[in-house]
């Protein structure tokens, strides 16, 4: 007779959640809990690729946060942190990137960001970014943050939904940048193009706002990169 039990599983290896990995961890479970929607444009990322002609220490990330900071300003609302009785909405957009990091993925947040031009982001990118790589982020580094972007474009990724980075009203899906026919004003043509999905905290944002977020950050990142 044909034993039908199930095979007993090999000895596992636990590993307790503790400091930034439980509290993402429980900052993923209040996310979750959040009615949220998501919102998707395509982006022309040709004035975005010539980056490193304008800024040589600059990378996409940079004009990403640059141009995001920006829309923050044009489109306030989104600019905000969701609490249970209200919506705070603030002067300054404190922009994080998210970044794998030995201990997790952690979010480093570039304050001031819209007070920034492009080669003082980059240097304050650089900064930051090593050292979240390095698990040597201050708590100054992590606090504060009104908005954040996930940039999973360099890894092959299409198109992602973003989980909210609570209790901010919303965050930033970047996709891989590819080559795509579209119509031109003379004609067809072949461009740098990128899926850009928000994901919006509907407690706070409706999706007319967060269009309205999307097509001022579509007209930056289009926008020449000197200006």
């Amino acid at each position: 007779m044909v034993s039908t039990a199930a095979p007993a599983l090999a000895e596992g290896v636990s590993t307790p959640l503790t400091g930034i990995r439980r509290t993402a961890a429980r900052r993923m479970v209040q996310a979750w809990q959040a009615p949220v929607f998501h919102l998707t444009v395509e982006a022309d990322m040709t004035e975005v690729g010539r980056v490193k002609a304008v800024s040589p220490g600059a990378t996409v990330t940079d004009v990403l946060v640059r141009a995001a900071a920006r829309a923050l300003m044009a489109v306030p609302e989104v600019n905000a942190h969701v609490g249970e009785h209200e919506v705070t909405v603030f002067p300054n957009a404190h922009v994080g990137i998210a970044v794998a990091g030995p201990k997790g993925l952690t979010v480093p947040v570039i304050h001031d960001a819209e007070a920034l031009d492009l080669a003082s982001l980059a240097e304050r990118r650089a900064d930051v970014v090593g050292r979240a790589r390095e698990g040597a982020l201050t708590r100054q580094d992590i606090t504060g943050g009104t908005f954040s972007i996930s940039n999973l474009g360099m890894m092959g990724i299409a198109r992602f939904d973003a989980i909210l980075n609570v209790p901010q009203a919303a965050i930033l899906a970047v996709g891989a940048t590819t080559q795509r026919h579209v119509m031109g004003p003379d004609g067809p043509l072949w461009r740098p193009i990128a899926d850009l999905t928000l994901t919006c905290d509907h407690r706070a944002l409706d999706g007319a706002t967060g269009a309205q977020f999307l097509n001022a950050l579509v007209g930056e990142l289009a926008a020449p990169l000197g200006s």
